[in-house]
């Protein structure tokens, strides 16, 4: 449930950094750093614990370790109450504590790591990939991109074009789910074929597997468009269809 929570650091390089830090703060000072698979960890089973260390938000979490001590037969433990650190620089939307959510929602826009070097692509366009589903800001996103100069790619455009009248996937998406589908005017009713394919995964598996393939297709002719027009920049507005 954290905030950003793919931005959280493996635990084995966080350990490694508190082990630094204490090695800094008291070089001589002895420790045992343990992951939490729960909520409690060792708090509630180990005898040998004698303090825990809460703040204002997490003194009632100190009350449940008690409660469940004494559940388990064992003292409480003594709860040593510190305050938290304000944040000065701290932004309107950000918590006023320093915060390692506010830390994460920093690196937004930020480069984590190098552009991955692959041999087998070309290195023009740079092509972004847009993921998300609906209301995640995909559209909003692209559009920012588009004005900076990025050739945009629409996925959900192309897929409707597959199987309009005349389109590469027309012919067999009517062969395979019947002239029911069709409007008077010859063109592909999305609503009935929808009706047709939610809800019974193996139907949409024979239109994705028709239409995909298609718009992987047109995806690529986009991606040498854009590189002859010049664009360093591509990005791919696609929900799930690419990985």
């Amino acid at each position: 449930d954290k905030v950003l929570a793919e931005l959280i650091e493996p635990y084995e390089l966080r350990a490694a950094k508190l082990r630094e830090f204490l090695q800094d703060v008291q070089p001589s000072l002895r420790y045992d750093i343990v992951p939490l698979a729960d909520p409690y960890g060792p708090s509630v089973t180990d005898p040998d614990l004698q303090c825990l260390v809460v703040s204002e938000e997490t003194r009632k979490g100190g009350e449940a370790v008690n409660k469940r001590r004494l559940e388990n037969g064992l003292p409480e433990l003594a709860l040593y109450e510190i305050l938290l650190m304000k944040d000065p620089d701290h932004s309107q939307n950000e918590e006023e504590k320093i915060s390692s959510s506010s830390l994460r929602q920093r690196l937004l826009g930020t480069l984590l790591r190098p552009p991955r070097q692959d041999p087998a692509l070309p290195s023009h366009p740079y092509v972004i990939g847009l993921t998300g589903g609906t209301g995640s800001g995909k559209t909003s996103i692209a559009r920012l991109l588009g004005h900076l100069g990025a050739f945009i790619i629409d996925a959900d455009k192309l897929g409707h074009t597959v199987y309009s009248s005349g389109g590469p996937a027309y012919e067999q998406v009517v062969a395979t789910f019947g002239a029911e589908i069709l409007n008077q005017d010859g063109t592909i009713n999305r609503r009935a074929l929808g009706a047709k394919v939610f809800g019974n995964q193996e139907k949409l598996k024979s239109l994705t597997d028709i239409v995909w393939p298609e718009i992987v297709q047109m995806v690529k002719e986009q991606i040498k468009e854009a590189a002859a027009q010049g664009s360093a920049v591509c990005v791919l507005d696609a929900a799930v269809l690419l990985e």
